[in-house]
């Protein structure tokens, strides 16, 4: 992997938390506002990232002819029928975004089983299962030509999210405001935990290391920020903008339980930085506009005060954008 590439997971273990958007966006802003060449790879079999940032018309023709596209399936199927890693490495163009595209593939899922079959092997020092294991460490890299690779994935603790978070470099937790996703926090840590000290065995047992030269060792993996979203807002008497109490409750837990379960058990030594990278207000029926004209929030065709409020979420995710740079400064 090139020195300067940063990889980057967007996970939840919480469905519904906006992670499609969030990364569309914040990687639209990085690439228009920043200059960053910026790669998303879609890794959910959902494939809502690659629906969110290609036509409809170019979707409708990969996934008629699916085998003839580039997509995350191309990635895994040589490994899953035995002929190693895939050698090729054609990323889409993505469209109204500037970013380039790893598109996404519902056979994705069907990977799941070998992934689980060999971390087996991985956590017992085999070469091939920890290869297999490893195979988003070879994609990134392939991937010396992008300043940011961010991967979008679907909300669970399988074998496919094991797979990207032991490959990048730093993970980002959007979060909607409410109870359940300040459980899926405590679920992260411990599974992270777990699957750290397992391929810390599996690695210590192999004895050919010299086959796993771009492997990263577990303890490489670091938190760098969370986001809120979808909180409510309203105005007080003066006029000015204030969460709904009931949100603002459960917001003000956020950040002793990020302290909690992320830094204090994986950085600790890092404590000093702001990981609160910013919070989005409910956008309402700008998300559908943003999908449907397939472009950025801050780029969609809109009048009145749609076009208004538009307009204003790119400061928004700018500043979320800069966060984050800022952060993986720190913490490298």
């Amino acid at each position: 992997m090139a020195e300067m590439t940063k990889s980057v997971a967007f996970f939840n273990n919480k469905g519904g938390v906006g992670k499609t958007t969030l990364i569309c966006n914040i990687g639209a802003v990085l690439a228009q506002e920043y200059g960053k060449r910026v790669l998303i790879v879609d890794a959910d079999p959902q494939c809502n990232a690659t629906q969110y940032i290609l036509q409809e018309k170019l979707v409708n023709s990969v996934y008629a002819n699916p085998d003839k596209a580039f997509t995350i399936n191309s990635v895994v199927h040589p490994l899953a029928v035995g002929r190693g890693y895939s050698g090729r490495f054609s990323p889409t163009e993505g469209g109204e975004y500037g970013v380039d595209l790893i598109l996404g593939d519902p056979r994705l899922a069907i990977a799941e089983d070998l992934l689980s079959g060999d971390w087996k092997d991985a956590t017992s020092g085999s070469t091939r299962g920890l290869r297999t294991t490893f195979l988003f460490s070879d994609l990134i890299s392939r991937c010396g030509n992008y300043d940011f690779v961010l991967f979008d994935m679907g909300p669970s603790l399988g074998a496919i999210n094991r797979s990207v978070l032991l490959a990048v470099d730093f993970f980002l937790v959007p979060m909607s405001i409410d109870i359940f996703s300040l459980r899926a926090i405590e679920n992260i840590t411990q599974v992270l935990d777990k699957w750290r000290r397992q391929l810390r065995v599996g690695l210590e047992l192999n004895e050919n290391p010299g086959d796993l030269s771009f492997i990263r060792r577990p303890e490489s993996l670091k938190f760098c920020g969370y986001i809120t979203q979808q909180y409510k807002a309203k105005k007080d008497k003066h006029g000015k903008v204030q969460p709904v109490a009931a949100y603002e409750r459960i917001r003000a837990q956020i950040p002793d339980i990020i302290e909690a379960n992320f830094i204090s058990k994986l950085q600790p030594e890092h404590s000093e930085v702001n990981y609160e990278l910013g919070s989005v207000e409910n956008l309402s029926s700008l998300i559908p506009m943003s999908q449907q004209q397939r472009r950025p929030i801050f780029a969609i065709s809109a009048q009145g005060t749609h076009n208004s409020k538009a307009r204003k979420t790119k400061k928004v995710f700018a500043a979320m954008a800069d966060r984050l740079m800022e952060n993986i400064e720190e913490l490298q």
